[in-house]
C-alpha cells in the first residue's frame, strides 16, 4: 500500500512538471506573438493583452503546479494577496496618470522590474548552500554568476529608473560634470572586480559572503544614479529605451537562476527589444549610444553658425486661412503640445480642414517626446487614425509638395542646422524637413531654445510664421476661426 501511494506521488510529481513546462512553453509563444503584434499601432492594444495573458498564465501555473522536494507552493493565500494589491495599484495609477506624464509612468514600473530582479538574488544568495553537508557553496557556478549579474543589472535599472523618473517629472535636475565619467568608470571596475574576487574565492558559507554582496547592491545602486544623472531631457527616449532592456536582461538571469523557461523568454526578448529599440533611438539621432551615456548632445566642438533674419509673428486669423484654403496639410507634433495636453484640440482642427477637402496628415520624428511613441500615443488618445501618422522616412520625401507645414512644440527635431551647419552640435541628425514645405507655421509658448541650446534656423526661414502662445489655446483660437470661414 505504502509503495503504491509512493508510485502515485511520483507520477503526479512527474505529470504537474510536465503540465508546467508545456504552460511555460504556451506562454513563451504568446509573448513572441504578442511582441510582433505591438509592431504596428492598430494590433498594439491585443499584443499587450496576448502578453499579459502568458504572464499570467504563467504565473499561476507556477503556483499551482510548480514542487520543490516533492512540496507544493506554500503560503498562497499571501501571494493572491499580494497579486491583488499589485493589480489593484498598478490598474488604478495607469488608468489615472495624463499622457504628458506616461514616461514618468514608464519609468517607474520598468524600475519595480528592475528592483524585483534585485531583490530576488538578495533573498537567494544566502540560500546556496542549502543541502550542502558542510554549509559551504561553491561560488565558482554559473548560478552564482546569474545571480550577481542579476543584483547589479537590476539595482543599475531600478536606480536609473527612479531617476530618470525625477527628471522627467521636474523634480531632479541634471548634473553634469567631466568627473562623472571617471567615477562611473570606477564603480563599474569595482563593481565587476568585486564579483571577480568573490567568485574566485571557492566554497565558502554564503552567509559569510553577505556583507560583499551587500556592497555589490549598494554600489550598483550608487552607478545606476550617478549613470543617468548627467544625461539630458532629450536622450530620454535613450535612456528609457536601454533601462528598459536592463530590466529585461535582470529577468533573464532570473530564468536562468529557476530554470524558468517562461521568464528567461520574456526577460531575452524585453531585453533584446529594448537593446534594438535603443540602437534605433541613437540612428534617428545620429550619435553614438556612447555620447548619449557621457551626457553630452552632440559631438562637435566649433561653434554653430548665426541664424541670420528675424522671426516673422503671425495672427490667428491669418493662419487660420492659410490652413483653410491649403490643400495639402502637415502637422509635426512635439513636446510642446503633449505639455499643452493639445492632441484633441489639434485632432478637432484636423477634421475641419478635412471636411473642406484639405488632405491632413501627421509626420512624427523618432526621438519626438519623452519617450519612443510618445507622439503616437498622445495621437492615438485623440483618435487620430493610425494611416494619418507617417514616420520621418515616408514624410520627407513629399515635403516640397507641402502647402502648409505646421509645427507644434517640436523644435530640434526640425532644426535644418542639422543638415547644413557642420559645427552644430546636432550636425547629422536626421530631421523632418519642414523647411521644404512652401509655407511653415510654427506654434510655441516663446522663443525659447530647444534641448540642443541652439536657435533653430527654421523660426527665421522667410516661409516661416510664428504663432505665439499655448498650443491648447493656439488651437481652439484656430479651430474657432476656421468654423467662421
Amino acid at each position: 500500500m505504502f509503495d503504491t501511494i509512493e508510485v502515485l506521488k511520483t507520477i503526479a510529481f512527474s505529470l504537474s512538471e510536465s503540465v508546467l513546462e508545456i504552460v511555460y512553453l504556451l506562454a513563451s509563444i504568446l509573448f513572441i506573438m504578442g511582441l510582433k503584434k505591438l509592431s504596428a499601432p492598430d494590433t498594439a492594444r491585443a499584443g499587450n493583452l496576448w502578453a499579459a495573458f502568458g504572464m499570467g498564465l504563467a504565473i499561476v501555473a507556477t503556483i499551482f503546479l510548480h514542487q520543490m522536494d516533492g512540496k507544493d507552493i506554500g503560503n498562497k493565500g499571501l501571494i493572491f494577496l499580494s497579486i491583488g494589491l499589485g493589480t489593484f495599484a498598478g490598474w488604478s495609477i495607469a488608468t489615472k496618470v495624463k499622457m504628458t506624464a506616461m514616461p514618468q509612468l514608464v519609468s517607474l514600473f520598468n524600475g519595480m522590474g528592475g528592483a524585483a530582479a534585485a531583490l530576488i538574488s538578495l533573498l537567494e544568495f544566502p540560500h546556496l548552500a542549502e543541502g550542502s553537508p558542510d554549509g559551504t557553496a561553491d561560488l565558482m557556478s554559473g548560478h552564482v554568476l546569474a545571480i550577481l549579474l542579476g543584483l547589479v543589472i537590476g539595482s543599475v535599472s531600478f536606480a536609473g529608473s527612479m531617476v530618470a523618473y525625477g527628471k522627467l517629472d521636474g523634480k531632479i535636475n541634471e548634473w553634469r560634470s567631466p568627473a562623472l565619467r571617471y567615477i562611473n568608470m570606477g564603480f563599474l571596475l569595482a563593481i565587476f572586480g568585486t564579483i571577480g574576487w568573490l567568485m574566485s574565492l571557492g566554497s565558502v558559507p554564503p552567509a559569510n559572503a553577505m556583507f560583499v554582496v551587500y556592497g555589490i547592491f549598494a554600489a550598483s545602486l550608487l552607478y545606476g544614479v550617478f549613470f543617468v544623472m548627467p544625461i539630458g531631457g532629450a536622450d530620454m527616449p535613450v535612456v528609457i529605451s536601454l533601462l528598459n532592456s536592463f530590466t529585461g536582461m535582470a529577468a533573464a538571469m532570473g530564468g536562468f537562476l529557476y530554470d524558468n523557461q517562461a521568464m528567461l523568454t520574456g526577460g531575452i526578448l524585453v531585453g533584446s527589444a529594448g537593446t534594438i529599440l535603443t540602437i534605433l533611438m541613437c540612428n534617428a539621432m545620429n550619435r553614438s549610444l556612447t555620447n548619449v551615456i557621457i551626457g553630452a548632445f552632440g559631438g562637435t566642438t566649433g561653434e554653430s553658425q548665426e541664424v541670420e533674419g528675424t522671426m516673422k509673428e503671425t495672427n490667428v486669423s491669418d493662419a487660420a486661412i492659410q490652413l483653410f484654403y491649403a490643400q495639402k496639410v502637415v502637422i509635426v507634433p512635439g513636446y510642446g503640445m503633449a505639455v499643452g495636453n493639445a492632441q484633441h484640440a489639434c485632432r478637432e482642427l484636423e477634421k475641419m480642414l478635412a471636411k473642406n477637402g484639405v488632405d491632413v496628415s501627421y509626420a512624427i520624428h523618432p526621438v519626438a517626446g519623452r519617450m519612443p511613441g510618445h507622439m503616437n500615443v498622445l495621437l492615438a488618445e485623440a483618435d487620430v487614425p493610425y494611416e494619418k501618422m507617417h514616420e520621418m522616412d515616408e514624410a520627407n520625401p513629399d515635403m516640397p509638395n507641402v502647402d502648409v507645414v505646421m509645427v507644434i512644440g517640436a523644435n530640434d527635431v526640425v532644426n535644418p542646422a542639422a543638415e547644413d551647419d557642420k559645427n552644430s552640435p546636432i550636425y547629422g541628425m536626421p530631421i523632418i524637413q519642414a523647411h521644404n514645405a512652401k509655407n511653415i507655421i510654427v506654434l510655441k509658448r516663446g522663443k525659447g531654445k530647444g534641448y540642443a541650446a541652439i536657435e533653430n534656423a527654421l523660426f527665421f526661414n522667410d516661409k516661416t510664421k510664428m504663432l505665439f502662445g499655448d498650443a491648447k489655446d493656439s488651437l481652439q483660437k484656430l479651430v474657432s476661426e476656421v468654423k467662421g470661414l
